[in-house]
């Protein structure tokens, strides 16, 4: 059982505690602890600091978001604003209670806010608000572990609380994809060393997510299937690059890996995001994760630097050609040694990746959890 309860921070921001450990999982429990901080109300950032803007050659979105260069970077242990406020907390952080289990709050510092609106709508000067929504989710009030240390029952509990995120932010106005993602280690850019991850919700189609529907809509008029379908088939019928299978999911490095460690995880059946998980198919997935995670830390023999991202099916127009997956990959290319991105990636979009797929695969299976 998960009980989720809605509060409001100093400064109006919405904070949400989703509880698997009692006493909050009881009805008769409730979460009153006050955020005392003298925050002034939020203000959405001036046009000038925070827009989007549409790249006329490339199509993509580009998100402005001048007013993010002061926040946080990586302050001490007793000023970390994701831990819980008790003893040996010098600065009061983000979440007013002395302990918590799953929490998740609108971001302090965000890239996207507020409800769409257009600036510009000339052919090549495309400007928009930067609406939606960014959410910071702490998955452990502990500060020295990692996700993949975490017990089954928090990371069912993570997955419960990423599925009401998904809905409720797909609810909002003109919001066209939620989307996900932790970065973890120093090297993939962390600024907070706290578990969590964050949740976008985007007022456009990311570039990938763009890219899968325009493939996925050209496959669908080739062959009158659908395109990550024919993908997850493919890769379980050839089994060269499979990894992990349970009864719901199954893990395969990509045919086309771009980076040095690189694998997804399919639901086996046909889902657009998480809301259209079954409670088993929920279930199964924390504990598929949780082991590709586990895993991880195995490939190098050391914590590993990734970055994880959920990604889901655009919300409205597009929404038949996305499928729920996820994915994990790390710049680490040998224990001691970065992949950088280098012209060839950066400056043209033309991956070169240092291993093969199957050799990322095979080393995924040797580090099989026993």
């Amino acid at each position: 059982m998960v009980r989720k309860t809605t509060s409001r921070l100093a400064d109006g921001r919405e904070l949400i505690y989703f509880d698997d450990t009692e006493p909050y999982v009881s009805a008769a429990a409730v979460r009153e602890a006050v955020d005392v901080r003298p925050l002034s109300p939020r203000e959405p950032a001036p046009r000038s600091a925070a827009s989007t803007r549409r790249d006329p050659v490339s199509g993509e979105w580009v998100t402005i978001a001048a007013h993010r260069m002061d926040r946080t970077f990586l302050p001490p242990a007793d000023e970390s604003p994701l831990a819980p406020t008790g003893p040996g907390q010098k600065v009061p952080g983000e979440i007013p209670d002395t302990s918590y289990n799953v929490v998740v709050f609108e971001n302090r510092f965000p890239s996207l806010e507020g409800p769409p609106t257009t600036y510009r709508d000339e052919p090549l000067r495309q400007e928009r608000s930067a609406s939606g929504r960014c959410e910071v989710i702490c998955f452990t009030d502990n500060p020295a572990t990692s996700f993949a240390e975490l017990p089954l029952s928090r990371v069912r509990t993570i997955v419960e609380a990423l599925t009401d995120r998904t809905r409720e932010l797909s609810a909002l106005d003109g919001v066209r994809q939620v989307f996900p993602f932790e970065n973890r280690g120093e090297e993939i850019g962390v600024t907070l060393h706290h578990p969590h991850g964050q949740i976008y919700a985007y007022p456009f189609l990311p570039a990938r997510t763009q890219a899968l529907v325009e493939q996925s809509i050209q496959h669908k008029q080739q062959t009158g299937r659908k395109l990550l379908d024919d993908v997850v088939a493919v890769e379980c019928a050839e089994g060269t690059r499979v990894v992990l299978e349970t009864e719901h999911f199954v893990g395969f490095v990509p045919f086309a890996a771009k980076w040095p460690v690189h694998v997804q995880l399919h639901p086996r059946r046909d889902v657009a995001d998480l809301t259209e998980l079954r409670d088993e198919e929920r279930a199964d997935l924390a504990v598929a994760y949780r082991e590709l995670l586990r895993r991880l830390d195995r490939f190098f023999d050391r914590p590993l630097p990734y970055i994880a991202n959920w990604q889901q099916a655009p919300v409205g127009e597009g929404r038949d050609h996305g499928r729920l997956y996820i994915e994990l990959f790390s710049l680490l290319r040998s224990p001691t040694k970065l992949k950088y991105l280098a012209g060839s990636e950066s400056a043209a979009g033309a991956w070169i990746n240092d291993t093969t797929p199957e050799a990322i695969a095979d080393r995924l299976r040797e580090v099989a959890t026993q």
